[in-house]
């Protein structure tokens, strides 16, 4: 019997959700100035599944690039080598979470709500003229990641912190519940995760601190941007959405963000048509 700890349960997991081989290596490359473009190339293109994905995602509306993109290396050159290992690393993550048993939450719906917050958080990002648009899309389509792995491995657990969150009508703040119940969250679960796979520092902080900005130290502002996002995504789902009830934002996050309120509406927009496109892309 496991422990209920966020590192045993990663462990506990960790043969059902192993990044590909490729990602993994592609990972190790980026930051590793002994790597050309040309190296990180031919291990993407050294599989083929995943040559299949790059290729259809660089060559979508999401992108809107002027050329076809059709070729590895022609990728790596228009979006360079980090822009591509995000969107390794977020193509990758959606594959690994395929097969596992869930009986709390369809895959359907838990993807949906992480792709919505990801394009926020890409558009957000974008508003703030920070950069790191790839990044950030993959912190907030990982943002969740760790309540699957709640939800697989502790079940009855969660089937209560769930019940509880649509009795007290806080479904935005689950994670709360989650300490009571198990005596951490799954934001503590998909920080483990993201630490064992050797995902990037910026991710890791966004998957820890989603809910909880204010403890973020290297990258306060990627941080804020996610929960913003995050709070942006649960508004823009629920059934009855009267004014901008989102209060469960810290005190300061549009500030360290630098946004402002004012682009809500306009981002649920945009996002909502964009959606479409980008599920098409990652759940297929």
């Amino acid at each position: 019997m496991y422990k209920k700890t966020p590192e045993a349960l990663v462990n506990g997991i960790s043969e059902l959700v192993s990044l590909p081989e490729a990602c993994v290596r592609i990972n190790e490359m980026v930051d590793d100035p002994r790597y050309s473009a040309d190296d990180i190339g031919k291990v993407i293109s050294s599989d083929p599944s995943l040559t299949v994905r790059i290729l259809k995602i660089a060559n979508s509306p999401f992108y809107g690039l002027s050329a076809e993109v059709d070729t590895v290396s022609r990728a790596i050159t228009i979006l360079g080598t980090v822009q591509l290992r995000d969107l390794v690393l977020a193509s990758s993550a959606c594959k690994t979470f395929e097969g596992i048993p869930n009986e709390l939450m369809t895959m359907e719906d838990f993807w949906y709500h992480s792709i919505f917050c990801g394009i926020t958080a890409r558009k957000l990002v974008n508003n703030c003229m920070l950069g790191r648009g790839e990044a950030l899309f993959v912190a907030g389509l990982l943002h969740d990641v760790g309540q699957l792995i709640l939800f697989n491995k502790c079940p009855i657990d969660s089937r209560k912190i769930l019940l509880r969150s649509k009795i007290t009508h806080s479904e935005s703040e689950l994670y709360l519940i989650e300490q009571q119940i198990l005596g951490f969250d799954h934001t503590d679960v998909g920080a483990m995760l993201t630490k064992q796979w050797k995902l990037p520092p910026c991710l890791q902080e966004c998957v820890n601190f989603h809910h909880t900005p204010s403890r973020a130290n290297t990258f306060p502002q990627e941080v804020a941007v996610v929960h913003i996002a995050q709070a942006i995504t649960n508004y823009a789902n629920k059934e009855s959405i009267e004014g901008h009830d989102l209060s469960e934002l810290e005190e300061g996050a549009w500030e360290t963000a630098g946004l402002s309120e004012d682009i809500i509406e306009q981002t649920i927009k945009e996002v909502k048509l964009e959606i479409p496109e980008v599920w098409a892309m990652f759940s297929s």
